[in-house]
């Protein structure tokens, strides 16, 4: 396998570059944007095709070429379907596969920097991409875009730690120069998280960093929702001037309506679920009324429906949902939007509605 690690040095982000030495197909790991022409040389002078740009979550310190490398190459994008975005080509989730020649990335879901972190592991198990989730010797704060420290000690514990020793960490910074580090290190010797160290020990590490916010959140948080072209390369869409429902606008630019006025309006609007099968008849259960349409099938079957029809679309998270309602709004419909937070805003103000049983 081809492998390079890339550095931007005023943000000390890495971007890792793999691909398959037969088929010479690449992905790059948290590409950003200052640094699109450097990747792509360094692309056409190995003799490789980008078949994937992937982030980790939506970072606050720099801004993402996902978009540009999109636009430029036209590779596939993907985050994690709890980032809060539709912009990316596939939204990811746990036990997710991406493909490039005969290896593959096999996606982790964890949270705790973010509610919408993942980390990629190579199909051998000799190295992990692991974001801001695990650094060298440290990890992400967890402040603010709902990280939750109690969810980072577990999300690292439970699905990095438990990888093999040897493991390389690739993590997306290192303020020290330091390019990765082992799992066994990490368990060994992270202050922060070592084996030994409580939840309780690490909670209140956590909140005493007292960390100033990253210089470039104000411009890459809002950018970054659009795969880092600030949504300038792909316009909110038209929506219709009746006040149908409380519709607003996210900073990803996708219309929502919140979870109270869909549960309140149980045959005001018709309910389009875009999850899969075993998560509609799983935990977080589904809406009564809802009807079951995959994301992958959606705009098939959308194809007949009535383009003036009040329509909420449902997921989990709201990932899926957002890019479900911008492919409605793309077919002509006119009166749409994503339920707020999805089903797990439903089960979070303690309802459950048709669980599994």
């Amino acid at each position: 396998m081809i492998f390079r690690p890339l550095i931007d040095a005023e943000t000390s982000t890495y971007t890792w570059l793999l691909a398959d030495e037969t088929t010479r197909e690449a992905v790059l790991i948290d590409p950003v944007i200052e640094q699109v022409d450097r990747d792509l040389s360094l692309l056409q002078e190995l003799g490789l095709t980008l078949v994937w740009a992937l982030d980790t979550h939506v970072h606050a310190d720099h801004i993402t070429a996902l978009g540009t490398l999109r636009n430029r190459t036209g590779c596939k994008t993907a985050l994690s379907e709890r980032a809060g975005t539709g912009c990316p080509d596939v939204l990811l989730r746990h036990g997710s596969v991406i493909s490039f020649g005969q290896r593959n990335l096999e996606v982790r879901e964890t949270p705790g920097h973010t509610g919408g972190c993942i980390s990629y592991v190579l199909d051998d198990k000799s190295m992990v991409f692991t974001g801001d989730a695990l650094l060298i010797r440290g990890c992400g704060r967890t402040d603010f875009q709902v990280g939750d420290a109690s969810q980072l000690y577990q999300s690292v514990h439970e699905q990095l730690f438990t990888l093999p020793d040897d493991c390389k960490v690739c993590p997306g910074h290192d303020y020290k120069g330091r390019l990765w580090s082992t799992i066994g290190e990490e368990k060994a010797h992270n202050p922060r998280l070592k084996i030994g160290r409580s939840v309780s020990d690490f909670i209140e590490i956590m909140n005493n960093l007292h960390l100033a916010y990253p210089k470039k959140i104000d411009v890459a948080l809002p950018a970054n929702l659009y795969c880092g072209l600030g949504g300038h390369a792909d316009p909110v869409p038209a929506l219709s001037a009746d006040a149908w429902a409380p519709v607003t606008v996210s900073p990803a630019g996708v219309f929502e309506v919140p979870v109270s006025f869909v549960l309140s309006h149980p045959d005001g609007v018709r309910l389009i679920d875009v999850r899969e099968r075993d998560e509609f008849d799983g935990p977080l259960g589904h809406l009564d009324g809802s009807e079951l349409v995959p994301l992958a099938t959606l705009a098939k079957a959308a194809l007949p429906w009535d383009r003036a029809q009040p329509m909420v679309v449902v997921c989990r998270s709201g990932g899926r949902s957002a890019k479900a309602a911008r492919t409605l709004l793309d077919l002509g419909f006119t009166r749409v939007a994503s339920m707020a937070g999805g089903m797990s805003a439903v089960q979070s103000v303690g309802l459950t509605p048709n669980p599994a049983t």
